[in-house]
């Protein structure tokens, strides 16, 4: 099992080891109440959200999607998408009635910087107000030159002047808020020294964190939140714990110099032989001070990529339990494949890899990019890219699958996508690199789950127009949506393991 582990001189390990025995009562009570597992159902086709989606003209490279719901009204959902191509830029789009049509808010441009918003993230407050962290870029080589958040009070109709968070060379910046502090948000990045066309030229540059308690109008000096041993570092993920700490997951490369420092050339082939480490660092005390554990350490890379726009791990927290859940994509048996790893309450040692999706280990597919999102009962799903239709390895379609054992199992998948459509296709496809974007966007709801992505279907690979798309499920059958376990052959046996750790507790 991997290990936890901590930098000498950063503060103590996460306090672990054994599961709290209490657990057993929770695995008898889940085992007495637990009902069938509800069936996620197609709600509603999926829809184009990204303007002039259909129009072929219209060569626009919209991915990496992030999408927030309003938790004041939920019908009020907000899009952020990254530009790659005729020209770099961004865009916000909102719906006020869940998904069913979208118009584009203006992205303000800070006066003195040039009309290029880049990397956006957003994210509903408690208090239903909107924000959206994003780039400027300057100069021809189109690097970071300042991080800016901007804020909405009218469910992301308007955005309200930016206010700037971080300088030049801010890569990978994320977005997070504390679902139970109105004004409590976090921005991390990685913070380069040097950079070369598409690569770094280095080893070194930390990931970090800012934090604001006031709604994004000051904010904290920056925090090293990657280990100094670990000198090649990417797409660091922030989420907000139950008790508000601030955990954030990452990428250690190892030794890769091929994607870290650009070795390819920015050119397709094979992957990085070496492996890769999958790293969730946590903050107590606002980012201040750090420590780490390592949810795997074997991770072996799917394919090259830019190290500016890498793909990111995915990480989740269910916030009834605490339970923690980190999915990214790997190869260790011989095509790429979505795992996922679970951290219970008051454990040390990660449960996993899951291998989540059901289509045959021997069909050599690939399934890549996964997002994660728990909701309000303790449901996890996931939403991947997935090529199981074609051995060529290029016709994709996205899917969705859930767990309702905390992440030990997962049901039959969903395919969310209407059509397949060429995963060849984006910026990068004449060289053989073709990018998907570095994340999928997902939110569960107690009874549903949307996702956003890219999807290819009105482009070429001479036009390299990408779109966002999205598409809702409901989840039906059942009593308890999200209930923990159902009682099957083995359920004495849980009810048994159940009573003995409730016993031993009251010892």
């Amino acid at each position: 099992m991997p290990r936890v582990t901590a930098e000498p001189g950063r503060s103590r390990p996460w306090a672990g080891g054994a599961l709290l025995a209490a657990t057993g009562a929770a695995m008898l009570a889940a085992a007495l109440l637990g009902d069938p597992a509800p069936v996620a159902v197609p709600a509603q086709a999926d829809r184009p959200v990204s303007a002039r989606a259909g129009d072929r003209g219209d060569i626009r490279a919209h991915n990496s999607p992030t999408l927030a719901r309003n938790p004041r009204r939920p019908a009020e959902l907000a899009v952020t998408s990254r530009i790659d191509t005729p020209r770099f830029s961004c865009a916000l789009r909102v719906s006020p009635d869940g998904g069913r049509s979208w118009r584009s808010t203006r992205v303000p441009i800070p006066a003195g910087e040039q009309r290029k918003c880049y990397a956006p993230d957003a994210a509903f407050g408690p208090d239903g107000t909107l924000y959206m962290s994003y780039v400027t870029l300057r100069g021809i080589g189109n690097v970071p030159n300042a991080v800016w958040l901007a804020r909405s009070r009218d469910g992301g109709r308007t955005l309200e002047p930016p206010r700037r968070v971080a300088g030049p060379l801010a890569f990978q910046v994320r977005l997070a808020v504390d679902p139970a502090a109105p004004g409590t948000l976090y921005v991390t990045w990685l913070q380069a020294r040097e950079v070369g066309p598409l690569r770094f030229t280095a080893p070194g540059n930390p990931i970090v964190a800012s934090s604001s308690t006031d709604g994004g109008r000051t904010w904290s000096r920056p925090a090293r939140v990657s280990s100094a041993a670990r000198g090649r570092v990417l797409a660091g993920t922030p989420r907000v714990g139950r008790d508000g700490e601030l955990y954030v997951a990452y990428l250690d490369l190892g030794d890769d110099r091929l994607d870290y420092e650009g070795g390819h050339d920015a050119l397709g082939g094979p992957p990085h032989p070496g492996p890769f480490t999958l790293v969730v660092s946590r903050s107590r005390d606002r980012g201040a001070t750090w420590e780490e554990s390592v949810a795997d350490d074997a991770i072996r890379p799917t394919r090259r990529f830019v190290a500016f726009l890498p793909p990111f791990p995915a990480l989740a927290i269910d916030r009834r339990s605490g339970r923690i859940h980190v999915a990214f994509e790997d190869r260790r048996h011989g095509s790429a494949d979505v795992h996922v790893w679970t951290l219970a309450p008051g454990a040390s040692d990660w449960n996993g890899p899951v291998r989540l999706d059901d289509a045959p280990a021997i069909d050599r597919s690939a399934q890549y990019l996964p997002q994660l999102d728990v909701a309000p009962s303790g449901r996890l799903d996931v939403a991947y890219y997935d090529r199981r239709g074609d051995p060529r390895g290029r016709r994709t379609e996205v899917s969705l699958q859930s767990s309702h054992d905390d992440g030990g199992s997962f049901g039959e998948r969903v395919r969310l996508s209407s059509r397949t459509f060429d995963g060849g296709i984006g910026a990068g496809s004449e060289r053989g690199l073709p990018d998907p974007g570095s994340r999928i966007g997902l939110i569960s709801g107690p009874a549903d789950a949307m996702a956003a992505w890219s999807d290819t279907r009105a482009g070429t690979e001479a036009s390299n127009k990408q779109e966002i798309r999205a598409a809702r499920v409901t989840f039906r059958g059942g009593t308890r949506p999200g209930s923990g376990l159902w009682l099957g052959g083995g359920g004495l046996l849980l009810i048994a393991a159940g009573a003995l750790l409730a016993a031993r507790s009251r010892r």
